[in-house]
């Protein structure tokens, strides 16, 4: 993180940034961290809608919106420092949500089971903390109709040439 840049947050971002450290994030709870969340995710929008805003305003005089990179520094350094926090928020937040949905259906199965439906078993230890979750190749194109539309028209290629 930039130096001079942390230097210009004031004393009261500066807290919140310390807040979202991973030391403090170990000792809050779901709630309190769904709370902090909503607070970076608008310290964060804040900053972004300030840059946005300076530099749509030097459109007229400087010709556009990155030519008033050098002009409009801080409002986005401190965007970038309260995404980099927004991140490490959400991501601690969505171990706990996992953690709490894992506690939730174990309980929810337990009740199921001693209900007589089945043989009641054991609530399973805590899952270990993902480090994170693969996401899965996906081959489209991004639409599901224009995917449909290119199965289609490789049918009716293939389907002309075996009427030959």
């Amino acid at each position: 993180m930039n130096q001079a840049l942390f230097s210009s947050l004031t004393d009261t971002e500066r807290l919140f940034v310390a807040e979202t450290s991973p030391d403090a994030l170990a000792a809050l709870d779901e709630d309190q961290v769904l709370d902090l969340h909503t607070r970076a995710r608008r310290l964060r929008d804040k900053y972004v809608k300030n840059y946005r805003r300076a530099a749509a305003g030097a459109v007229a005089t400087r010709g556009g919106r990155g030519l008033s990179y050098e002009k409009n520094q801080r409002d986005r350094g401190k965007a970038e420092i309260f995404e980099t926090a927004l991140a490490r928020v959400s991501r601690r937040l969505g171990t706990l949500a996992a953690r709490s949905a894992a506690e939730l259906k174990t309980e929810r199965l337990a009740a199921a089971r001693s209900d007589g439906s089945g043989p009641a078993v054991a609530a399973a230890p805590p899952a270990p903390e993902p480090a994170s979750r693969p996401r899965g190749v996906r081959k489209t194109t991004g639409g599901v109709k224009k995917d449909a539309s290119t199965r289609s028209m490789g049918s009716r290629r293939q389907a002309k040439r075996d009427s030959r």
